[in-house]
């Protein structure tokens, strides 16, 4: 190759990301990343997102990446830039989210600017990601992008990191993009597929745990078809939920708290549960005895890998290889049993769905959390988004909405953490344009980064946030008191959000009545723009429903 035929680095770099499909790039660009982004600024493919904080960025690609299967992209700066994507990239590697940030670094080779603002970014990114590289030639570009995102993509999915500094993007090359390769992943053995079988044929009381990883497309339809044959009841965790319809006469709830609810007991009631997708990351549903006797239970671990060991986790049998193949060979092999008897967990099923049913009734002002869910779910088509940010009433929707459909209850129990509600509806919002979006935020939450109401309205984004307004950080409010301590520390004051939207350019409301909130939501539903609804909340009772009047009925029962 002639030596005008080679191109500049960042160019290349360009390229591979448009080779891996790249739609979008999240972020906030720096001095280190300028030639970067002047190759940007010649692709056809590929759009940059400008953010107002490379946190609402990094939420927004592992967001996309969550959706869609592929690594979302973000791009930082050096230093502070690249240590406002550390949250992040936390959040979507332990929540199984496809992510690649690019961060820039002064240059390498040659600096004259001594130490400022340098961190070693790769050394900090390491134990947060699966894969951290610094660039250090050129040449190396095309390998270490693909490497990158096969790394992310690949089960477990989880946030990669490659820091381009600026030396190393104006250098020349005439390498070129390495092309996708074709992957399939392996089948689960037939001797384990035999021995599951086996182990559900002989139970009496068969049950389905669906966790996070078998939150994929494919895993869903074969799960629905293997219940549709068998009968065999299931339960999600918070991760899983919607991946049946769970307004399958089947379903007997989600996991949602650690112990004592309706689920539990039907759990108890299980002879043999199939785990599918677990992961420790996830509250475990069910506990196991590790007191030197066997179980009595025997479980059964379904995933892509073998089961990480705990004090409460070390299944008896396990199915090994792709979930959903695993899921189609079990069904093709068993047989429903006649000694099958699912009267008592579905019984408990009853009973939550009554007693959820006078909650949701309550509508007292301001507006108690079951009437909220109850009121979304209602306002909501069933392919509507609902992102949560972090905060007690993630208890409330995980028990008490309804999902119909995978990835339509975006839940984060891996990192759980605040300030993400938002920017993953905008993400939800840009992946599928003609869906309703609905960020649920409390209003510490929200504020964490509400800076990004800019960005979607500068985007012309359709969703609406609803701040669940209680002015303090309610879910540790909650544990404090539920815990003996004098309430202390936790409380603040607001601002007017109705004007703070207003003066974004979004629409703000502020919910007078539980009837304003049910006109509220259908009218934000149905009016294009960003929306945001100011709705006073009432937590007074959580720790009544949460932690005793629940356990009391479900012991009752």
């Amino acid at each position: 190759m002639a030596e005008g035929d080679k191109r500049k680095a960042s160019d290349l770099f360009v390229e591979c990301l448009e080779q891996e499909g790249v739609e979008y790039i999240f972020g906030v660009p720096g001095e280190e990343n300028l030639d970067f982004l002047d190759s940007l600024s010649r692709s056809r493919q590929i759009k940059l997102i400008l953010t107002r904080h490379e946190q609402g960025a990094g939420f927004m690609a592992a967001t996309y990446g969550r959706h869609t299967g592929k690594a979302g992209v973000c791009l930082s700066t050096l230093g502070p830039g690249a240590t406002n994507f550390v949250t992040a990239a936390a959040y979507a590697t332990l929540g199984g989210m496809p992510m690649l940030m690019i961060t820039g670094q002064k240059p390498i080779k040659k600096s004259k600017q001594g130490r400022f603002q340098i961190l070693d970014v790769v050394s900090m990114m390491q134990p947060i990601t699966k894969y951290a590289h610094q660039v250090a030639s050129s040449d190396n570009i095309p390998s270490r992008v693909r490497e990158a995102f096969r790394i992310a993509e690949e089960e477990k999915p989880g946030a990669t990191h490659i820091e381009l500094p600026e030396d190393i993007a104006d250098e020349h090359t005439d390498s070129r993009p390495v092309p996708r390769s074709i992957v399939r992943r392996p089948t689960a053995d037939e001797k384990s597929i035999a021995q599951a079988v086996e182990a559900l044929q002989n139970a009496r009381r068969p049950l389905l745990v669906i966790g996070a990883g078998a939150n994929r497309k494919m895993t869903s339809k074969m799960l629905g078809e293997f219940v549709a044959k068998t009968g065999i009841p299931f339960l999600t965790t918070q991760l899983g939920k919607g991946v049946i319809d769970e307004r399958h006469p089947k379903f007997i709830g989600c996991a949602a708290l650690s112990a004592g609810d309706f689920v539990h007991r039907a759990i108890e009631d299980a002879d043999c549960i199939v785990n599918i997708g677990h992961d420790v990351i996830e509250k475990p549903p069910f506990f196991m005895h590790n007191d030197g006797t066997r179980d009595s239970r025997v479980v059964i671990h379904v995933s892509t890998k073998t089961a990480e060991v705990d004090p409460v986790y070390f299944p008896h049998i396990e199915v090994i290889g792709d979930i959903a193949n695993a899921v189609w060979q079990i069904k093709e092999a068993i047989a429903p049993s006649p000694k099958w008897n699912f009267e008592a967990m579905l019984r408990y099923r009853a009973a939550e769905i009554a007693h959820t049913a006078r909650l949701a009734a309550d509508e007292r002002f301001p507006i108690f959390p079951p009437h909220a869910v109850q009121q979304i779910r209602d306002c909501l088509p069933d392919d509507a988004i609902v992102c949560l940010d972090n905060g007690i009433y993630k208890l409330w929707f995980a028990r008490g909405y309804c999902a119909t459909k995978p990835n339509t209850v975006l839940l984060d129990n891996a990192l759980a953490t605040m300030g993400a509600g938002l920017p993953s509806a905008m993400a939800s919002a840009m992946v599928y344009p003609n869906r309703k979006i609905l960020a649920v935020c409390g209003d510490g939450g929200f504020m964490m980064n509400s800076q990004e109401l800019e960005t979607a309205v500068r985007l012309g984004l359709n969703l609406t946030v609803l701040i669940l307004n209680d002015n303090a950080y309610g879910m540790i409010r909650w544990k404090q008191a539920n815990m003996g301590f004098a309430d202390f520390g936790l409380s603040y004051g607001n601002p007017d959000f109705v004007k703070y939207a207003q003066s974004y350019g979004a629409n703000g409301y502020r919910v007078e009545s539980a009837a304003h909130l049910k006109e509220l939501l259908a009218h934000c539903r149905d009016t294009p723009g960003v929306h945001l609804i100011d709705c006073p909340v009432d937590y007074s009772e959580n720790d009544l429903i949460l932690n005793t009047e629940i356990k009391e009925l479900s012991r009752a029962l």
